[in-house]
């Protein structure tokens, strides 16, 4: 971080810091105070760091700070997804911009998902997290609104739901490909307690992935025509086609797009036969579930 980023970062904390109060963070407000907002010590307080250490941050001073100190520091100023993004930017820390607590599905995503219908469409993250979807995505293989909303996770759901080994034609591949990957994604957050979670979990539940895992094959796309036996319409076979919502390359939306006419025909029966259920869902309470 050079002597303007960090001259930028400590100004721009300086004028969040000033913008929240401490009624807003459930502080008592003790005494008169020289200046608007929470004081260093009541934020230094709320991140749990030194008020030292909080207070050269915000002098520009060169020290260094975790990604986990960065987003501490970003809840405590109830910072929202683009200021989040915008400090850890300014902190030249653009591997945290992956973080789910960053990923922010739209108003305009939503409405991209539900035109794309009837091609199964879902926002993911490189770590395989569907935060929406639409309505023929949800019912692809099997629904996967039948999940907890942490669980609506592919690798999750692949390595787990033995449903998915039934509908895929070619499970075994793309079971590998899946792990790879997520390992190529990984390279970047063996820090992160949200990946190595998900890791830990599937190796202890899943003795495929772990056996996957432990080659550490590495794939950054997957561009193959996969084949699902949809239990509603029959076969399908399509192709994913993935383009990045984010400038760091970790949000993504994905759609399948058919092969054969075959298939096309099929995906608006299956379209129609869930008409019923809400055109686009999002994982998120705060965004619009429609």
């Amino acid at each position: 971080m050079d002597g303007q980023s960090r001259r930028e970062l400590a100004a721009f904390l300086r004028s969040r810091r000033e913008r929240v109060t401490p009624a807003d963070v459930g502080l008592p407000s003790l005494g008169r105070r020289r200046t608007p907002g929470l004081r260093r010590e009541e934020v230094a307080q709320l991140s749990g760091v030194g008020v030292t250490w909080y207070t050269w941050l915000e002098q520009g001073r060169p020290i260094n700070a975790s990604s986990q100190v960065l987003n501490a520091v970003a809840r405590a100023l109830r910072l929202d997804p683009d200021e989040h993004a915008h400090l850890l930017n300014l902190a030249g820390d653009d591997a945290t911009l992956d973080d789910t607590s960053l990923h922010t599905v739209t108003e305009d995503h939503l409405a991209v998902l539900e035109q794309l219908l009837p091609l199964p469409a879902c926002v993911q993250t490189t770590r395989f997290d569907v935060l929406a979807h639409n309505r023929t995505y949800r019912h692809l293989i099997s629904d996967i609104e039948e999940w907890p909303t942490r669980d609506r996770n592919c690798a999750v759901l692949n390595f787990l739901d033995p449903s998915w080994a039934e509908v895929y034609e070619d499970h075994d591949q793309v079971s590998a490909s899946i792990v790879a990957r997520l390992r190529s994604s990984m390279a970047g957050h063996f820090d992160d307690p949200a990946w190595t979670g998900l890791v830990d979990r599937l190796c202890r539940e899943s003795a495929l992935f772990e056996e996957l895992w432990n080659r550490r094959d590495v794939q950054r796309t997957d561009t193959r025509i996969r084949g699902f036996r949809n239990p509603r319409v029959g076969l399908l076979r399509g192709r994913f086609t993935r383009l990045w919502l984010d400038r760091s390359r970790t949000v993504q939306l994905a759609t399948i797009t058919p092969v054969d006419d075959r298939t096309r025909r099929r995906l608006a029966e299956l379209e129609a036969s869930v008409a019923a259920d809400p055109p686009v869902t999002s994982r998120r309470p705060a965004d619009r579930a429609a």
